[in-house]
């Protein structure tokens, strides 16, 4: 067990990135669908710029929701509710009647997605070993691209459907993973260091030794030396910190570590990848790619970004740590943007609709690097950094505010980009090369690098300047001792043999 453990359980919960995914991928093939536009009645680039925006507001509220629940009833039950109101989501939108319907569907759906997108990453950061957390993190952002390569498929499959059922199939094959989730991360086990503030020390103990496969004496030593720093510094941070939203910022420490959380969010969509990502049909058509294409094009995109990340968190995340792929990322954004603004304004489509075909395939290889670069940075870096920064005390909550942070700045670009790309076109895209280019300043002159240390080695990243022993000692809950512990260790290993 121990290290597969690991990969299935953070995989498997990882479904609910996969909804996140889906659901924001499958609406920019939706839009462009004539019988959802048939059936919506032509609707503007105003509404249309509703459809998405609202879904981002709700996953706002889901993120910051999910915060308290994070902190009352677990990772596990959180994701759970999430699950719910994915169902009721997508069940809506699927069978909506009218737009207002729609709307509605798309905001409770984003509250589902808002509070998957904090929690999963949470989940994952919590029962990963230091030395793959980036890779367990990670994850969360491969099964991301791989509902978005769904998404995108699903979406240039049912075109050629000829009833409503073209958008209403795209729409609520989002219940299938939902249900999956809800049923099955009841059989993984709960966060060891949220049993361990919930006073449930035993079964904590016992979590620990399931992710390890704790079956030798090494294995078993291990996994106990790593129960009792989590145990020493969680309980000291139970006598000294409160659960107040106040104390993201009570400290120079929690100050730093909110900014670092926040800004990685923020950057991540200053990256411009949504907009490719909810309005890349229209992109390409401004570009002059044919109706026909748009939908295979898109299909295509959404592939390669996955992939690349694959190969990014398997082989380089965990070795070159968070801040060098930030600020290639950031970097290869201003390049890649300049390009293509240069190109569709110095090629656009004449009045007769063609274009200049090496311009516009220059074009579409622009996006597509974009894709692959964000892939190998600000993807799944951004997960990674934002919930592994924070005490455990401070964490759902903090990770809370972090996502927040990165849809409320979602919501924006989400309501402004159809707008802007109708009637500003290729000048909306050097926001990006000036939103990436001070995202790149403040990354390398303000944000620490974390690779490798345990979640409460964090203390010593940050400076924090409580001592776990002193605090533990001054209140008379100091950890066993090594000695104290083995006949401990004996009698768990014999439990969980059992």
């Amino acid at each position: 067990m121990g290290l597969w453990f690991n990969i299935f359980a953070a995989a498997f919960c990882s479904i609910g990135s996969f909804l996140f995914g889906y659901d924001s991928g499958i609406i920019s093939s939706v839009i462009t669908l004539d019988k959802f536009q048939e059936f919506f009645h032509n609707p503007n680039p105003s509404l249309i710029g509703a459809v998405v925006s609202t879904f981002t507001g709700g996953c706002f509220f889901g993120a910051a929701a999910g915060g308290y629940w994070n902190d009352k009833f677990g990772r596990k039950r959180t994701i759970q509710i999430g699950c719910l109101f994915a169902l009721w989501g997508c069940a809506m939108q699927a069978g909506a009647n009218n737009f207002t319907t729609l709307i509605i569907g798309r905001i409770v759906g984003g509250i589902a997605i808002g509070c998957l997108s904090m929690t999963v990453p949470l989940y994952n950061t919590e029962i990963a070993p230091p030395k793959i957390r980036g890779f367990i993190v990670g994850l969360s952002q491969q099964m991301i691209g791989v509902g978005f390569i769904t998404a995108n498929w699903v979406g240039y499959g049912c075109q050629f459907i000829e009833t409503n059922a073209k958008w209403r199939l795209a729409l609520g094959l989002q219940l299938v993973p939902a249900f999956l989730l809800l049923v099955g991360i009841h059989f993984l086990p709960f966060s060891p260091r949220w049993l361990l503030e919930q006073g449930r020390d035993t079964e904590a103990r016992e979590v620990v030794h399931l992710l390890y496969g704790a079956r030798t004496p090494e294995v078993i030593e291990a996994a106990e030396r790593e129960y009792a720093e989590m145990h020493d510094n969680i309980k000291a941070e139970l006598h000294t910190r409160s659960r107040r939203l106040s104390d993201l910022w009570a400290t120079p420490a929690n100050i730093r570590r909110t900014l670092v959380a926040c800004g990685v969010q923020v950057f991540t969509q200053f990256t411009g990848i949504n907009v490719i990502n909810y309005f890349g049909p229209q992109m390409y058509k401004n570009m002059g790619l044919s109706a026909g294409k748009l939908l295979l094009v898109q299909g295509i995109y959404g592939g390669i970004g996955p992939i690349a990340n694959f190969f990014f968190i398997t082989l380089a995340l965990d070795r070159v740590g968070r801040k060098k792929p930030l600020l290639f990322g950031a970097a290869s954004m201003v390049v890649t943007f300049s390009i293509l603004s240069a190109l569709v304004a110095s090629f656009p489509p004449n009045a007769e609709g063609a274009t200049n075909q090496a311009a516009m395939r220059a074009g579409i290889a622009m996006i597509f690097l974009t894709s692959i670069t964000f892939s190998v940075s600000f993807g799944p870096v951004s997960w990674v950094l934002a919930s592994e920064v924070f005490p455990t005390r401070l964490r759902s909550i903090g990770t809370s505010v972090a996502t927040c942070s990165n849809w409320g700045t979602n919501v924006m670009i989400s309501e402004v980009s159809p707008i802007a790309m109708t009637n500003i076109g290729w000048k909306y895209y050097l926001m990006f090369v000036c939103l990436n280019a001070l995202s790149f300043v403040i990354i390398a002159l303000f944000f620490p690098e974390t690779k490798g240390k345990s979640l409460e080695e964090m203390a010593v990243v940050f400076g924090d300047q409580i001592d776990a022993g002193d605090v533990l000692a001054k209140h008379g809950d100091a950890h066993l001792t090594h000695a104290d512990t083995s006949s401990e260790n004996e009698k768990g290993s014999s439990k969980l043999s059992a």
